[in-house]
């Protein structure tokens, strides 16, 4: 019988800026996403919403997704588990054209 290894976890960089007027993927910043939270950096209430924005555009389970670096920082290394990296990458991207078209006044 073989065993089917997960996938790695989808590894992403993230720089956090707490205390936004909103939630929302802010666009990039070289190989870093941006993103955007209300809640302040006190008692780790921006990680939760980092998780929880992650969470709710992909689709996923809070438990999927997890501060593997960076947790008492702005720049931050964030581990999604997930049986379809690519999707997830496709679908942060897609969120963030979106962002930045808005941002623009093309939407």
């Amino acid at each position: 019988m073989s065993r089917v290894t997960p996938p790695a976890p989808l590894r992403l960089r993230v720089r956090v800026q707490p205390r936004a007027s909103r939630a929302r993927l802010a666009g990039r910043i070289g190989d870093t996403i941006k993103v955007q939270v209300q809640a302040p950096p006190v008692e780790g209430a921006a990680n939760a919403a980092v998780v929880a924005l992650l969470a709710e555009t992909l689709g996923l389970r809070r438990s999927a997704i997890r501060i593997a670096h960076g947790a008492s920082g702005r720049d931050k290394v964030v581990e999604i588990s997930t049986a379809d990296p690519a999707g997830c990458l496709r679908q942060l991207e897609a969120v963030m054209a979106e962002t930045v078209d808005k941002l623009r006044g093309g939407g």
